[in-house]
């Protein structure tokens, strides 16, 4: 009689650890994120832009370019943080084009990646916003960081400044 009974758990147990390993094997399949950005997640991008970002990633087809671009739409207006990182032997010369697209208000960050510098950017379709353009070895990249909104409550000047500068400690660290 007590063989019996320690049989019957005994299936049991093994009925439940199987369940239990079949779990962990599917689990990881269900619970994949659509964004493949290899440098921000849409959580961390949320967050940057204060509300819920949706995220697209695009590239040419040799790699040498990827762009990632994370938005947030609301009534009246649409934050944006766009990432793009360029792979390529002329990086200095790159970053100096774009240091010059910033013009006289280009102020340098310290202690991200080889060399960067922040400036504040404006475009009639893009609304305004801040650019962090930098280099770490042969690779270049840009983060921007707008919003449509004139007087915008959450992302203001000093906002922008912050969180484009905190989006850059991200990038220019994973590309290291």
């Amino acid at each position: 009689m007590v063989f019996k009974n320690r049989n019957k758990w005994h299936g049991l147990r093994i009925y439940v650890l199987s369940f239990i390993g079949i779990g962990l094997f599917y689990l990881p399949n269900l619970c994949w994120a659509a964004n493949n950005c290899p440098w921000i997640n849409e959580a961390t991008a949320s967050g940057l832009l204060g509300g819920n970002a949706v995220g697209q990633v695009t590239g040419t087809g040799d790699y040498r370019t990827t762009v990632c671009e994370f938005t947030e739409q609301g009534a009246g207006f649409k934050h944006t943080l766009r990432i793009a990182v360029e792979v390529g032997a002329d990086a200095q010369l790159r970053l100096e084009i774009l240091a010059r697209n910033c013009g006289i208000d280009a102020v340098p960050l310290k202690a991200i990646g080889n060399e960067a510098l922040i400036c504040s950017t404006t475009d009639p379709k893009l609304g305004h916003g801040e650019r962090v353009v930098g280099r770490v070895r042969n690779q270049l990249f840009t983060v921007l960081i707008y919003t449509t909104l004139n007087n915008d409550p959450i992302l203001t000047r000093e906002a922008l400044k912050i969180r484009t500068n905190m989006a850059a400690e991200q990038i220019s660290g994973n590309l290291f």
